[in-house]
């Protein structure tokens, strides 16, 4: 699929999202007996791991805060990504290492929690932002949210999708938090998923990722594509990048998308340079309608996507940014304190 064509299916299922449109099936209907017979196969395959336990990542990270610094709260949402499932240590999960890297960036301590649930879809999120919510004085500076890859393999039709998250995105911007969403990753790089079956989730996956971006930027957060930044880097090294369920990203994969979306976090909170904060011709960074920015950010690893200019002729635009990644801590970040 081109860009312009990913583009206009975004375009479309993001549009049925905003109005109440109806399911817009993703790459077609999946439902014929080959592809049914192998996504039970699949998931036959794909398990759990040794164990569903998802470590306790949450406390305060970056040492005691200084006097008039009181510590940035940063808040994960979303999916089993989001929640760290497939790694043994609090340390190796994705919002323990963003913590850190914020810690240490922002040179302030950062206080992490996490409302993310393993097997979530979209229509979790409702329930996941009242509980961040709940308590107006203590709402978070930041809030990361993975989500996407259980829509896919559930067939939750993309415009309900995208509805909840745009929703999500609402209530946490007008609470006053900055929100940065991950956007689906790349299902297609699952190693128990055969052809056809592989090109039908790698095409849904990034037709999702692209529809997300849209509606996450018209409500005021950020998008990072996880899609392309999980494909190629793990397909080339699924032994190092998955974990032990082939399923979930391993402790390395996961230090490989917190490095992707870490700088984001970071441009949020206007804790970024100045400098790197106008487009790079070299990089291929600029200004384009929201749709074709989306439709490149599925296709190209740890690209963000933000609102730019008002609404056009052309509709809303958005600033597409190749950001450096930076590296996460060297040693396992682990919390100083745990909330009390």
């Amino acid at each position: 699929m081109t860009s312009m064509s990913r583009a206009r299916v975004a375009r479309r299922i993001a549009a049925g999202a905003a109005y109440g449109g109806g399911g817009i099936g993703l790459a077609g209907a999946a439902a014929a007996g080959l592809l049914l017979a192998e996504v039970r196969l699949a998931r036959r395959r794909v398990g759990n791991g040794p164990s569903g336990r998802v470590p306790d990542a949450q406390g305060l990270y970056g040492g005691t805060p200084r006097a008039g610094g009181p510590p940035l709260r940063l808040t994960m949402l979303g999916d089993s990504t989001a929640a760290g499932q497939g790694v043994h240590r609090a340390g190796q999960t994705p919002g323990a290492l963003l913590a850190s890297g914020l810690a240490a960036l922002a040179e302030r301590p950062v206080e992490l929690r996490s409302v993310a649930l393993p097997g979530a879809r979209s229509d979790d999120l409702d329930r996941q932002v009242a509980l961040v919510l709940a308590d107006r004085s203590r709402v978070p500076d930041i809030c990361v949210i993975m989500i996407g890859a259980n829509d896919v393999t559930h067939r939750m039709p993309p415009t309900r999708s995208v509805r909840h998250l745009s929703a999500a995105v609402r209530r946490l911007r007008t609470a006053g938090a900055e929100v940065v969403v991950g956007t689906c990753p790349d299902l297609g790089t699952i190693e128990p998923v055969w052809q056809p079956l592989r090109w039908l989730a790698r095409r849904a996956s990034r037709q999702l990722a692209a529809a997300q971006t849209i509606g996450v930027v018209e409500q005021g957060g950020r998008t990072v594509s996880l899609g392309d930044l999980l494909g190629p880097e793990f397909a080339a090294n699924p032994r190092e990048l998955f974990g032990p369920d082939n399923y979930h990203p391993s402790a390395e994969g996961y230090a490989t998308a917190a490095m992707a979306v870490l700088p984001t976090v970071c441009a949020a909170l206007g804790l970024w340079p100045a400098e790197e904060e106008r487009p790079d011709a070299a990089r291929r960074e600029g200004f384009l309608p929201v749709a074709r920015a989306a439709a490149a950010a599925a296709s190209e690893a740890g690209t963000e996507v933000a609102a730019a200019l008002p609404t056009g002729p052309r509709g809303p635009w958005a600033l597409l940014k190749r950001r450096r990644r930076r590296r996460v801590p060297e040693t396992e970040p682990e919390p100083t304190a745990r909330p009390s």
